[in-house]
C-alpha cells in the first residue's frame, strides 16, 4: 500500500512548524503540539510500508510519551496543592 497520503501530511506538518517557528511561538509549544501526531503519522506510515506491528507500537509509544510530556508541562500531571 502506498505512503504517499501520510508523507503529505507530514510534509504539511513541517510546513506548518515553520510557520509557526517563524511567528515567534516557542519551540518547545511548536514540539508539543505537533511532535505527538507526527508519531502517529509515523506508526502509520510503517504499518503500510510493511515494517511490522513492532515498529507501529515503538512510534505510538514514542507519541504517548510527549504527550505525556506535554501535559506535564502544562501542570496537568501534577498533584494539586491541598
Amino acid at each position: 500500500m502506498t505512503t504517499l497520503p501520510v508523507d503529505i501530511v507530514l510534509a504539511v506538518l513541517l510546513v506548518e512548524a515553520g510557520v509557526l517557528l517563524a511567528r515567534r511561538v516557542a519551540l518547545a509549544d511548536v514540539l508539543a503540539a505537533l511532535l505527538p501526531g507526527a508519531a502517529m503519522l509515523l506508526a502509520l506510515r510503517a504499518v503500510l510500508s510493511g515494517q511490522g506491528t513492532g515498529a507501529a507500537m515503538i512510534w505510538l509509544a514514542v507519541s504517548g510519551l510527549i504527550h505525556a510530556w506535554d501535559l506535564y508541562r502544562r501542570g496537568w500531571l501534577k498533584k494539586p496543592r491541598r
